[in-house]
């Protein structure tokens, strides 16, 4: 009797073109768009507006940059992190580098009236509903 053995190459390809047709298949949906998944950010409503909280530890707010347009917010910097000539890394786990995240919210937002807070390594930006996007209340004559 003889073993049959599957080719290992045609194994990792068969995986590969899983991985490509998953990404090419926008999974994600109207997610949240991004390089990586730094810097996490949490949104949430409040009455007509919106809040949105980011985690930014060990960022100066001078590294960070905040657009805003209709309904979409992009948040970009670049975390850093100086290790001393003499260090050796051992692990390294922190995330460091460039990072961009676009986020949309369901409303048009007034961009104009954004405020941003940046405290201890947390960015909160209150986003306003545009006043064309609020209800309006109808008196019936």
């Amino acid at each position: 009797m003889f073993a049959s053995f599957n080719d290992p190459f045609e194994t990792l390809l068969t995986l590969q073109r899983a991985l490509d047709s998953r990404i090419a298949s926008d999974w994600m949906g109207r997610g949240t768009a991004a390089i990586g998944s730094f810097p996490p950010i949490n949104i949430f409503q409040k009455n007509d507006d919106f809040v949105a909280v980011v985690e930014l530890p060990g960022i100066d707010k001078n590294d960070l940059e905040i657009e805003a347009k209709e309904n979409t917010i992009r948040i970009r910097g670049k975390k850093t992190i100086a290790y001393g000539e003499q260090a050796s890394i051992h692990r390294r786990e922190r995330i460091t580098g460039v990072f961009d995240r676009t986020l949309s919210v369901p409303i048009r937002i007034e961009p104009d009236g954004i405020k941003a807070e940046y405290r201890d390594g947390i960015l909160a930006l209150f986003i306003p509903r545009a006043e064309a996007d609020k209800p309006r209340s109808i008196k019936i004559s």
